[in-house]
């Protein structure tokens, strides 16, 4: 929310600003939560891309926690200085993100192996040379539904296709935070004049980051499970501390 408040980063010029007052914390931070709320996200990621590396997953996964920390990066960038420069570094890599998740839902049955990742690849391309001149408002919000649209069927199929009941919780956990989160936006978006009148701002969009971020994490996890199944790489499903979920699978000697 703009207050008037001299700042480092110079008048807002990003297209949406959060229910957050700006600036409330530091000249050099816009919206101080919606900025921290992206650090367990990073966190995450970084434990998710230990185990793809360590335990020798097939790229797409390592690639996919990359897009996903370079999203959580992007984002405290552009909650930081509410720029209209730093909004593209957060909302490019959303889109990034959706393409490489239809990659890998859709890819395993896909006959014509080269077509799929060039198409997406130039798509992602040209959604960011476009996306840098034209701003789409309500059109990138849309667009970025429909994307995730695309994924649910082939999200669900493979969540009535495994067996293995710690897995099937991760989709849960999936469905959970993402309704959860999506709550927390739509709060935040809608209801922020009442809620600004409030003794204690709840910083719905912060919890969105958060709850976002364990979603991403769920998502990859179970991919991951569904992946190593479809390999006969004998995964199962482990607590780290007991706490956090991952797959530990098991290669045949000739792989």
């Amino acid at each position: 929310m703009a207050d008037g408040i001299s700042s480092f980063w110079g008048p807002v010029t990003s297209t949406i600003e959060c229910c957050e007052k700006n600036y409330a914390y530091s000249s050099y931070i816009a919206e101080f939560y919606n900025t921290i709320s992206n650090i367990p996200t990073i966190l995450l990621v970084f434990v998710g891309l230990v185990n793809a590396l360590s335990q020798r997953f097939e790229k797409r996964f390592s690639i996919l926690h990359v897009s996903n920390m370079i999203l959580a990066i992007g984002s405290m960038l552009y909650h930081a200085t509410l720029q209209h420069v730093q909004q593209q570094s957060d909302e490019t890599p959303m889109v990034w993100e959706m393409l490489l998740y239809m990659y890998i839902l859709y890819s395993p049955d896909w006959h014509y192996r080269s077509t799929m990742p060039t198409f997406l690849f130039l798509y992602g391309a040209v959604f960011a040379a476009v996306h840098s001149i034209i701003r789409f408002g309500i059109g990138f919000k849309v667009h970025y539904v429909i994307l995730c649209l695309i994924c649910i069927p082939r999200m669900y199929k493979y969540y009535i296709h495994t067996q293995d009941a710690s897995a099937k919780r991760l989709a849960k956990l999936y469905v959970a935070t993402l309704s959860l989160g999506s709550l927390c936006w739509f709060c935040d978006r809608v209801f922020c004049k009442q809620i600004s009148s409030w003794p204690i701002n709840p910083q719905g969009h912060a919890l969105w980051h958060l709850l976002m971020g364990f979603n991403c994490y769920f998502a990859n996890t179970f991919l991951m499970f569904c992946r190593a199944q479809q390999r006969g790489w004998a995964p199962k499903v482990v607590y780290l501390m007991g706490i956090l979920p991952y797959v530990q699978i098991e290669k045949p000697k000739t792989q």
